[in-house]
């Protein structure tokens, strides 16, 4: 199966989805900072053939709007409730990896009506952390782009699926390779979660809730634990051999977790006590 493009305008931001189809229950997929719809495209694939499945250029990013005026949690929550909307998606399950992830977190406490189920790939409710910006930043510089080739590119962001995933985000002119967002909209994306705790919403997510975690992941084991004490309900997984970008490491793995989550509430194989 396929996909097709869908564009969401709201308050004159250009929002591009790429729209699997399918005649189930719908998810809607979130990727996270500097990422595109794209990267999900191994693990739409699958979930297309149980349910509909709609992912999400988040403004700044790939073929959405490049300069939004405001990069604020509060209008990346509005796109999706937007998104939900225009393409009639109703009570979807929002899949969200990194930054995707806490702008799921933070619509399905915002607005508990719209949202199903959550889950969460490598990402949590979001403790302040005020040296991010200036981390992402440098990390953005350190790209040396113009990128000459797709292999030049591929191996920069470590080679396998994971470098093939990011390369697949860059876009070509003149021959050259460039990334589809800007470096500021993306370092001002993370203002605000750099400088503020969002553990009050992540308290008030009341819907079912699977947290995938990569066997190496970015999220600080304290920062782990603080999450399921507070939500016991929530049922963790943790992925064997998988940094960061699991989604794009085993999607096959993450779609057989996701596929059971949804399908009966079990846990799966796995799964933390």
């Amino acid at each position: 199966m396929t996909w097709t493009e869908r564009t969401v305008v709201r308050d004159g931001v250009r929002l591009v989805c790429r729209d699997w189809g399918g005649s189930g229950p719908p998810v809607v997929l979130l990727h996270g900072l500097a990422g595109h719809a794209g990267e999900w495209d191994a693990l739409a694939a699958r979930l297309s053939a149980t349910h509909r499945v709609v992912a999400v250029d988040q403004r700044g990013h790939g073929a959405s709007e490049r300069l939004p005026p405001d990069v604020s949690r509060s209008a990346y929550v509005a796109d999706v409730v937007a998104v939900a909307d225009r393409l009639g998606l109703e009570s979807p399950v929002l899949v969200g990896q990194s930054l995707g992830g806490h702008t799921a977190v933070l619509t399905a406490a915002r607005h508990p009506a719209l949202v199903r189920a959550l889950v969460l790939v490598e990402a949590g409710a979001g403790e302040p952390n005020p040296d991010a910006p200036a981390r992402i930043g440098a990390w953005l510089d350190s790209w040396p782009v113009p990128f000459r080739s797709r292999d030049t590119a591929v191996r920069f962001f470590g080679g396998g699926p994971v470098g093939e995933g990011w390369a697949d985000g860059l876009e070509e002119r003149d021959g050259l390779l460039w990334p589809r967002f800007d470096r500021d909209v993306m370092v001002g994306s993370l203002a605000e979660p750099a400088r503020r705790s969002f553990a009050h919403e992540w308290r008030e997510v009341a819907c079912p809730t699977l947290l995938v975690l990569a066997r190496s992941s970015l999220l600080p084991p304290a920062e782990i634990g603080e999450l399921l004490r507070q939500r016991p309900d929530m049922t963790s997984v943790s992925v064997p051999g998988t940094g960061h970008d699991l989604q794009l490491e085993r999607p096959g793995v993450l779609h057989e977790l996701i596929s059971r989550f949804l399908a009966d509430g079990r846990r799966p194989p796995g799964a933390r006590d």
